[in-house]
């Protein structure tokens, strides 16, 4: 099983190929947004890595982010817990001003 350290949280032992929204909703009991529902539209699931960071990205993951301008961020919503990574959850519920954090993302991607 891989582990995820969230940054000021703890460190979560995660099953294999979850998605990492889940694992930081379920997990880590992290408020992580996730507004669209985990289809990489609203780049609202956003992390940072401080390590582990997957080498790939989905062709969503990459068009979004391109479209926003957004760099230095990961859409948690389109990575797969598959190895030992370590993330600041920066997109949370909290202080948000939105009415929730979005429907449950499927569990697969």
């Amino acid at each position: 099983m891989p582990s995820l350290t969230v940054d000021g949280v703890g460190t979560f032992e995660v099953p294999q190929n979850k998605r990492l929204v889940l694992a930081l909703t379920d997990e880590a009991g992290i408020d992580q947004l996730h507004a669209c529902g985990g289809n990489a539209r609203c780049t609202t699931c956003r992390v940072e890595f401080i390590s582990g960071e997957p080498a790939t990205m989905t062709d969503a993951e990459k068009a979004v982010l391109a479209a926003r301008g957004l760099s230095g961020v990961r859409l948690s919503c389109q990575i797969l817990c598959d190895h030992d990574m370590s993330v600041k959850a920066i997109s949370r519920f909290a202080g948000s001003g939105r009415k929730d954090c979005g429907s449950r993302p499927a569990d697969t991607l």
